[in-house]
């Protein structure tokens, strides 16, 4: 489907004749540049640019279509200024990845402080690093490392993957089982009781259930449900177990909502990454959000 903001990007593109002056002018990454310039072209079927040293010439077809489109998109840029109330503040606008469970633990109270517009991407690891790479996104929040050569990845925090039930769940059994370091009898106790799990998200019981039974999981959870947040809720003054991250249950840990049955032997972590791109025009945005993000997790 044709992105109407493609030929806002074509536009400064053909004004300035290159792709970094662009970008500035769009408060947009470089790479988004390109991204929306060879969607356009792809789209069209034609190539709009010929692409010199440092240069971006236009074709003939390019010529053509800036004529088409230019007074339109006046128009367009008019109404925008007449109807945007803050129409005079130019704020740049970030593209942030990451895991809807870590937004609303780590950004979601901080919205309204930021001084910049925010687009947020929620996805699986693989596909946001993806997008980090292509330009579509300028900062993601990660466990999983790429190796593009124009991304870095800074460590910033740990989480742990625990064990965790409802408060009413009766675990002297498993306590027992534990103190003994009875694996196949703590395996087989647990298969035994009520499960909850996420619809999305299996990766974190496996990697505990391998780590400390050297297996892949062979339980049928009872309840799938949405997200991490719905199972503290089923959870809460509830019985029933599941695997989650440490700092999602933070909250419902303190106030006894919840338990902590096992941190698993050995323990299962990840460590948690800011990636972003080595060069970018939003290094003190990003600073910013680096900042709030990481004040929450101490």
């Amino acid at each position: 489907m044709l992105n109407l903001e493609w030929f806002r990007t074509f536009k400064a593109v053909y004004e300035t004749g290159n792709l970094s002056t662009a970008a500035q002018l769009l408060f947009i990454s470089q790479p988004g540049v390109s991204v929306h310039l060879n969607s356009l072209e792809a789209y069209t079927g034609y190539r709009l640019f010929e692409r010199v040293a440092r240069k971006m010439l236009p074709t003939e077809r390019g010529t053509i279509l800036y004529n088409c489109i230019i007074e339109p998109i006046h128009q367009l840029e008019a109404a925008e200024e007449s109807f945007h109330r803050n129409s005079k503040v130019d704020k740049p606008t970030i593209s942030v990845g990451m895991g809807l469970e870590i937004f609303k633990y780590s950004l979601e109270e901080h919205l309204a402080e930021l001084p910049f517009n925010l687009v947020l991407r929620f996805g699986e690891y693989r596909q946001i690093v993806q997008e980090l790479d292509t330009g579509k996104l300028d900062l993601i929040l990660t466990p999983q490392k790429g190796n593009q050569s124009n991304l870095e990845y800074i460590p910033f925090t740990k989480e742990r993957i625990i064990l965790i039930c409802g408060n009413e769940t009766d675990t002297i059994t498993l306590d027992a089982l534990l103190l003994a370091d009875e694996r196949m009898a703590i395996r087989e106790w647990l298969k035994a009781q009520i499960w909850y799990t996420t619809a999305a998200d299996m990766e974190h019981l496996q990697h505990f259930w391998m780590a400390n039974f050297g297996c892949l999981p062979d339980l049928k959870p009872n309840y799938i449900v949405p997200n991490f947040s719905s199972i503290l809720r089923c959870l809460s003054n509830g019985k029933g177990f599941a695997v989650i991250p440490d700092f999602l249950a933070k909250k419902e840990l303190a106030l006894q909502l919840v338990k902590l049955a096992w941190e698993g032997s050995p323990y299962v972590e990840n460590i948690l990454h800011f990636g972003k791109r080595k060069k970018t025009i939003y290094s003190n945005e990003i600073r910013q959000l680096e900042q709030i993000l990481a004040s929450n997790w101490y």
